[in-house]
């Protein structure tokens, strides 16, 4: 239950100990979702590898020898000059193979069919298809009339290659899904990984059971091959980890700790952006529940007294991460110099931040844990979670045994209340935020909504606006409610909340909070926004 993305002599190397896995190979055209289609096939226990497309070549394929090939999505159009192609000898060795987006127009373009871009090729958000044929790969599709899915292209198929029929149209996607049944090639214009196709894991079982895949990697698996792999990397040296409260810092805490011992510390960097209590709930619940060394690095005066007056969102990210590694750096040296540095860094975050793949995927925003470490730091990252979901890190955790309380947490970024703050941050801005989101989350709490909800938070907004309270003028900041449903943190949707909820949490904030005197829900979907509000 892994896919991996790696040089190719560390490739050669490890392929010798995962034989006995069927393999499937993820060709990477630079899509955001990519990493969606593994966790669609995680979800049927398939072993599966991401490989950029420059480094795949026909001895590589042939070295790798997957039992199927599946082509991803990506933002380049294949009527560009130089734009990603799949090696041409993929289409000769008998392989099932299915084309994503501009998988599939890569499929169609080097395969003989013809691609079009311009006015009235663009598509993108929900979609309906409607079934013209009849095939394995469709089987439980359109049982119940048309299949949602998620269009997001810029380019369509505008006439098949030779061998392919139309098994599926929509509205502006008459080639939505295509095959060529006696090649086992298939083609579709949607995206079946991301939430939004609720239908899509499906499709991808049928894909993998129509290619012989038996489904033999699991979660449990995955940790015993992460113990064994943070134990060869640290050898016998310490490792301090920086220690959030959220899930991904606690998973990270519990494996390496499972995996290392008392070679590990945790550090808890109190950075002053934390919201109300959260410092004194982390510490608590985390002492309560382990006996792993953690260092309380109250450095709330460091990080606020640097980020004052910034508004710009890249230079708050960039100025909280190079603080963290400052801090950090002072607690390896008090720990007896620790060779590794241990984060709870995600997949998501790794996408959103840089291109992962060294591949054309394109930069969302930085984060603050991704980038690795200053050249003067005599210290490596460990980073086991680094190619793993959030639903994913919150299974590893129940395998590791953590309790509800920590696997449940809504996520809680490293960079805090400083990119919920657009604009420019100031020590009042951040104390009013704190009061807001504090009310917001005991209404979700008191309506029993926490463990609907993915993410819930509040911002507080760059502008004044003019209120009547009493019978006085207040001129004060404006705030936005955000809270999303999400599966993997790559798409979401905002919670549904009804106008009763809403009203009864403005009502409250405005009463209660002392400079805000207007309240907005923010009803944007991920894409096209982002979670966070920076």
């Amino acid at each position: 239950m892994i896919c991996l993305r790696e040089s190719a002599a560390r490739h050669k190397q490890r392929c010798m100990t995962n034989q006995t896995h069927d393999r499937l190979l993820i060709i990477d055209f630079g899509s955001q979702v990519t990493q969606l289609i593994a966790r669609r096939l995680r979800e049927s226990n398939i072993y599966c590898e991401i490989h950029p497309f420059q480094n795949v070549d026909e001895s590589f394929i042939r070295e790798f020898a997957p039992k199927a090939v599946i082509l991803s999505g990506g933002p380049a159009s294949v009527l560009e000059k130089d734009s990603p192609r799949a090696p041409q000898a993929l289409f000769e060795m008998g392989l099932p193979i299915l084309g994503i987006c501009y998988g599939q127009q890569v499929m169609m373009h080097q395969l003989g069919g013809n691609v079009e871009s311009g006015h009235g090729t663009a598509e993108f958000g929900r979609a309906y298809v409607a079934p013209a044929a009849d095939m394995p790969l469709l089987d439980g599709w359109f049982a119940d009339g048309d299949e949602q899915v998620w269009m997001s292209h810029g380019d369509h198929v505008s006439e098949l290659a030779d061998g392919f029929e139309v098994y599926g149209t929509s509205p502006n996607a008459p080639f939505a899904i295509t095959a060529d049944l006696k090649r086992n090639f298939f083609a579709v214009q949607f995206h079946p990984e991301v939430h939004h196709t609720p239908n899509g894991a499906l499709f991808y079982k049928n894909f993998t059971d129509l290619a012989g895949f038996t489904g033999d990697w699991t979660m449990d698996s995955y940790k015993d091959q992460a113990i064994e792999k943070i134990r060869a990397q640290v050898g016998d040296k310490k490792v301090i980890c920086g220690l959030s409260g959220g899930v991904d810092s606690s998973v990270t805490a519990i494996l390496i700790h499972e995996a290392i011992g008392d070679q590990l510390t945790c550090v808890y960097v109190d950075n002053g952006l934390m919201r109300k209590g959260e410092t004194e709930e982390v510490l608590t619940m985390f002492r309560e529940n382990y006996n792993i060394p953690l260092i309380h690095a109250a450095e709330g005066e460091l990080f606020v007294g640097a980020l004052e007056s910034v508004s710009d969102p890249e230079t708050k990210r960039k100025t909280i991460g190079k603080l963290f590694i400052d801090v950090f750096e002072k607690h390896a040296k008090s720990v007896g110099g620790a060779k590794f540095l241990a984060q709870g860094t995600l997949y998501p975050d790794v996408i959103e931040s840089v291109s992962f793949s060294g591949g054309p995927s394109v930069t969302i925003k930085s984060h603050h844990n991704v980038g690795g470490l200053p050249e003067r730091m005599d210290m490596k990252l460990v980073e086991p979670l680094r190619e793993l979901f959030k639903d994913e890190v919150r299974e590893l955790g129940r395998e590791l045994g953590l309790p509800d309380s920590f696997v449940g947490r809504h996520p809680f970024p490293g960079p805090g209340l400083a990119i919920r703050c657009p604009g420019e941050i100031t020590r009042q801005k951040l104390d009013i935020l704190r009061e807001a989101d504090a009310v917001y989350l005991d209404q979700i709490r008191k309506h029993g909504l926490y463990d609907e909800i993915w993410q819930a938070f509040v911002a507080i907004l760059p502008v004044r606006t003019v209120g009547v309270m009493g019978d006085g003028r207040t001129y004060d900041f404006a705030c936005a409610l955000r809270a999303v449903t999400s599966v993997d943190g790559m798409t979401a949707d905002y919670y549904p909340f009804t106008h009763e909820f809403l009203g009864e949490t403005a009502t409250r904030i405005i009463n209660e909070v002392e400079g805000i005197n207007r309240v907005t829900y923010d009803i944007t979907s991920k894409p096209p926004g982002t979670i966070e509000w920076e």
